[in-house]
């Protein structure tokens, strides 16, 4: 009879263990084995502040990802170079596993892969439009896919915008205004050719480092997409903006390779359905700024001239025969992208 009752309790408290344990189950994606109840922490870094759309399209990914994931992994946001000295560095960082998660303009990435050059011609796109249809089609994935031979997931296209010249000695509104100005760039060698064409003098350096430099004149202008000047406040040391809409600028989200291939599959699906859905939202972000943020910066007192781009085009054209045989038999794209 004991014996009877023992077993009668213990069958009780098998069926009570077990309804607790399909009480408390979730659909929630299992983590790498030998990590399940640790959360993971990934850090995402990037050189701007937190009102322009990086950080704005950045925290869009940071919220899809906990909740998809049910809060298993975090992101920890890192804007204004935190996490290095500039976007060369931060892209380093992904292959020397100090960063996680980068979003950068595209500009070094030639610097890791010659390809990215494609986008850096001046003038090439026409408006976003023609970009986008680029970026999201199959030159935009091959050129993204290419990364992965450095080290580095591309997770999804964002955008910085057209970029535009500011600087502090006079109106641009012919290419031979530019004539002398001394003008901070990326460390691109399309870049600073442009500026070369035009007579400048392209001046490479650190994003962080630029407005002090404007501040004490060691460089005399920088070009960049409205957002960029206008969220860290360039017309408070420059007097003129120049709306050139040169070079397309887009940008990237991209992640250590060896980070993404260390997430299950449920997760890497969520990492790059997050990182979609937030560039969508940051490119829409853009272009309201660009349109509201112009007026902001006439009123902020800078003189805007709207010059005759076919001028600068002419000057620039040079640029294309230049550069173009550096991208080996990938250059017949640039007459696709320019016959699209």
């Amino acid at each position: 009879m004991v014996k009877r009752r023992k077993a009668a309790k213990f069958l009780v408290i098998l069926v009570t263990l077990v309804l607790l344990s399909g009480c408390s189950a979730d659909n929630t994606p299992e983590a790498p084995e030998g990590q399940q109840q640790e959360k993971q922490v990934y850090k995402l870094g990037h050189a701007v502040n937190e009102q322009h759309p990086y950080h704005l399209g950045a925290e869009k990914f940071k919220e899809i990802v906990e909740r998809e994931t049910k809060g298993a992994v975090e992101i920890r946001l890192y804007p204004n170079n935190q996490l290095g000295s500039g976007e060369r560095d931060l892209v380093e960082g992904l292959q020397l596993g100090t960063v996680d998660l980068v979003v950068t303009s595209t500009g070094p990435l030639s610097g890791f892969e010659k390809k990215f050059m494609l986008f850096d011609f001046p003038f090439l796109f026409r408006d976003k439009d023609h970009a986008y249809r680029v970026l999201d089609g199959e030159i935009g994935d091959y050129v993204l896919g290419l990364l992965e031979n450095q080290g580095i997931k591309g997770l999804a296209w964002y955008e910085n915008g057209f970029r535009h010249f500011t600087n502090s000695k006079r109106q641009v509104v012919v290419p031979e205004d530019a004539k002398g100005i001394k003008l901070r760039t990326m460390e691109n060698k399309v870049h600073m050719g442009i500026w070369e064409a035009l007579d400048a003098i392209p001046t490479p350096m650190a994003w962080g480092e630029v407005f002090t430099a404007l501040q004490q004149g060691t460089v005399d202008g920088q070009e960049n997409p409205i957002p960029i000047i206008y969220t860290h406040k360039i017309y408070e040391v420059q007097d003129y903006l120049t709306l050139t809409g040169h070079v397309y600028s887009p940008a990237v989200l991209l992640m250590a390779d060896s980070i993404y291939d260390s997430l299950p599959e449920e997760y890497r699906e969520i990492f790059v359905e997050a990182a979609k859905e937030s560039g969508i939202l940051e490119r829409n972000l853009i272009t309201e700024m660009e349109d509201q943020q112009v007026a902001l910066l006439e009123q902020a007192g800078m003189k805007i001239t709207i010059p005759d781009k076919a001028a600068f085009l002419e000057r620039t054209m040079p640029i294309y025969q230049q550069y173009r045989d550096e991208l080996g038999e990938d250059a017949k794209l640039l007459d696709t992208i320019i016959d699209m």
